[in-house]
């Protein structure tokens, strides 16, 4: 890569990776230090710690990643150094978007109203069925690191054959296969935003039917959690695309000075996620808020002073 080229992916990528870590590092600080103060942690509050920890998990593998190819890019092709990287990828990822599906269901069983009694069985043990989806959802994980098992002894010795179409045609097959753990929580997701969508509207017809005509609190919960679920599904989509346009440019082009810039795409997901789960929740906007609020005049005071208030608000 040109060094002008090198020099701009890096400061794109060490950005990306910051802002990123700024919400992510917030919402765990937020929960975590009321986790403390109050001995006790809600189902919500332990997802959106359990999200920010694997968004930030994500965001440090993403830019070790776009270090190593950028500086030494001859270090993952060799095979102590692929695998590992590879399993700690698919790892993150996992966690993140299985994560990202619990909290879909998480809103739909709080918020959604259905007399269904499958549904209310559900409902009253929301407590239970998050934890079970997340200890099911590690038979996938498994599964993930068995395919990669298989694929990387089959690459490794189509490799040493040099044939090209060969490795790209496996290559082909295995995203296929690996994707196929992808798409169940993507799944769920959308089942969750169509259910929610579903109870909005028959909210919305009893309303009219009661001649009630302004907004009440459950039909903005209800739309609340809408957008908070259809924008963590386009945020999930486009991470999704983004790793797999990815992969095929490295390996269809693997000189290419440009291909790198494909990389970038990927951090949308682990960064802009933070800040969506932040104006999702009335406590983290509200404390981001406060903070911002008492941002601007302590930017005249000096640094110090600024530190030691960021610690007191974290603390409250």
């Amino acid at each position: 890569m040109f060094p002008v080229l090198r020099t701009i992916f890096l400061i794109l990528s060490v950005m990306e990776f910051f802002v990123g870590m700024l919400g992510n590092v917030f919402i765990g600080l937020v929960n975590c230090s009321e986790w403390i103060k109050n001995q006790k942690i809600s189902l919500v509050d332990f997802i959106l710690t359990s999200l920010a920890i694997s968004n930030v998990s994500q965001l440090f593998v993403i830019l070790l990643g776009s270090l190593i190819i950028t500086l030494f890019p001859g270090l993952l092709l060799t095979i102590k150094l692929a695998k590992p990287s590879t399993l700690i990828w698919r790892t993150t990822s996992h966690f993140t978007t299985w994560l990202a599906a619990c909290l879909s269901i998480f809103y739909l069983l709080k918020i959604a109203h259905f007399s269904h009694c499958l549904f209310l069985w559900l409902k009253q043990r929301v407590n239970r069925v998050i934890p079970m989806i997340l200890a099911f959802s590690l038979v996938f994980l498994v599964f993930d690191f068995l395919l990669l098992e298989t694929f990387n002894d089959i690459f490794q010795n189509t490799a040493s054959e040099s044939n090209l179409t060969l490795v790209k045609r496996l290559y082909f097959k295995s995203q296929i296969l690996l994707s196929l753990t992808f798409f169940f929580p993507v799944v769920l997701s959308l089942i969750s935003l169509f259910f929610l969508f579903l109870s909005l509207v028959k909210h919305t017809r009893n309303l009219k039917l009661n001649f009630v005509c302004s907004r009440d609190f459950s039909t903005e919960a209800h739309e609340r959690a809408m957008k908070m679920v259809t924008s963590v599904f386009l945020l999930i989509m486009v991470h999704f695309f983004s790793i797999q346009l990815t992969n095929w440019m490295f390996l269809v082009y693997p000189d290419n000075e440009f291909t790198k810039f494909f990389i970038l795409p990927v951090y949308i997901f682990p960064s802009g996620h933070s800040f969506i789960l932040i104006l999702g929740s009335n406590k983290l906007r509200q404390r981001a808020l406060k903070v911002l609020r008492h941002l601007k005049p302590l930017k005249r005071e000096n640094p110090l002073a600024l530190q030691i208030h960021l610690q007191e608000s974290f603390q409250r």
